[in-house]
């Protein structure tokens, strides 16, 4: 007999509306309806309508249940955060006991796509074990499926008891003070920025340039600065992840490597017509905060793959980056810590160096750290990073 490995449920929601649904539950919109709770949405009205109109197998619509993700990083959070403060979210952790109910439903993907199927509670429990390594994904694309797969529901008729809910998650600290003063209540409010796709490190240098922990990929921003090799391989790292993520940058990239049109001290950006918004996004077609565009700085810091990285050379592309961001019409830029981690970088002299190039664009840039081992405090400071000393290359 197959084991079914049971997984925490979440919903997502308005944090003007945890303190009544502490009180009421979390209700179906039926029942916000019937109830005349006043609440405030953070879905379109053509999201929630569509729901409206989708059967389950019995007959009754989507709108009569309270639905849970089984995954809260998911498409319709990314949404949510491309339209409302990030701030003003919260995503509900409820108790897993609620799966041992025999009145709930498991979707096997968004419950509104036509695509998807509405199963009774045993049969969806062992279409989730099934579905384990979609629910577990960090990335999602529409040509696989995983969009919609990874919004997995959990469907619960009329109403949840507030007894199930057991963490508050927050994508801030300051969110968590405002929401615990706001609640009497001793349930945990916990800042978790991964969840919300944000950093979880930022600290801000000047008005436009910060430096980041975290994934660069839903910075959100632009431009996209990748670190390569001139000879076409992307073998770790962010240039892997570039690769099969997204096949076009991979052979985009090839080509100018081959072409030699991609060299050290110059960088090639490749405008690419996809937005990162439009494919991570429920409903991208209605989104209305998204980002236009998604461009890729190819960006060389060695000429071989089996090299160090070289730190004069990529001085030469920050300047070529300084001298032309404006004429290639960059609006926003995320940039890693170029040459650090498996080029063999050390971040004490490559965070001075960018930040030297980088502090007086007047755009917003994120200077995404090194992931292989945390930069200490005292080398994040402006006093640190924005100093005037000559730099000890």
């Amino acid at each position: 007999m197959t084991t079914v490995k049971t997984r925490d449920l979440y919903y997502i929601t308005h944090i003007n509306n945890i303190s009544s649904i502490l009180k009421n539950g979390i209700l179906s919109h039926e029942q916000v309806e019937t109830r005349q709770i006043d609440y405030t949405p953070i879905y379109d009205k053509e999201i929630v309508t569509s729901r409206r109109e989708k059967k389950i197998p019995d007959g009754r619509s989507l709108w009569s249940f309270a639905n849970l993700y089984f995954q809260p990083r998911n498409p319709m959070l990314y949404r949510v955060i491309c339209e409302k403060p990030v701030d003003d979210i919260a995503v509900l952790a409820l108790k897993r006991e609620i799966l041992n109910r025999n009145d709930i439903f498991i979707s096997n993907g968004n419950a509104a796509s036509t695509a998807t199927a509405i199963l009774p509670a045993d049969e969806g429990k062992k279409a989730l074990y099934r579905m384990t390594k979609v629910l577990d994904k960090e990335w999602w694309t529409e040509e696989s499926g995983d969009k919609r797969k990874i919004m997995a529901e959990c469907l619960v008729p009329e109403v949840i008891s507030p007894e199930y809910i057991q963490t508050i998650y927050v994508a801030s600290h300051d969110t968590a003070d405002r929401i615990r003063v706001m609640l009497s209540s001793n349930i945990p409010v916990v800042p978790e920025p991964t969840i919300f796709f944000q950093p979880t490190r930022k600290k801000d240098l000047t008005q436009y340039l910060s430096v980041v922990e975290g994934d660069m990929f839903f910075s959100r921003m632009q431009t996209l600065t990748i670190s390569v090799n001139c000879v076409g391989i992307m073998g770790k790292g962010l240039a892997s992840r570039a690769k099969w993520q997204f096949s076009d940058v991979y052979v985009r990239y090839q080509y100018v490597c081959r072409k030699r049109i991609l060299q050290m001290g110059r960088p090639y950006l490749y405008k690419r017509e996809k937005s990162l918004d439009n494919e991570l996004a429920d409903e991208p077609s209605t989104l209305k905060n998204g980002n236009g565009e998604t461009w890729f700085l190819l960006f060389a810091t060695k000429q071989d793959w089996r090299e160090q990285a070289d730190i004069q050379g990529i001085e030469k592309g920050l300047q070529w980056l300084r001298d032309n961001f404006r004429k290639v019409d960059i609006k926003s830029l995320a940039i890693p810590a170029l040459g650090c981690g498996l080029g063999g970088l050390e971040w004490r002299n490559v965070g001075p160096l960018l930040c030297k190039y980088l502090c007086d664009f007047n755009i917003p840039v994120m200077i995404y750290l090194p992931a292989e081992k945390k930069v200490p405090d005292d080398l994040l400071t402006p006093e640190f990073l924005l100093s005037t000393k000559e730099l000890n290359l």
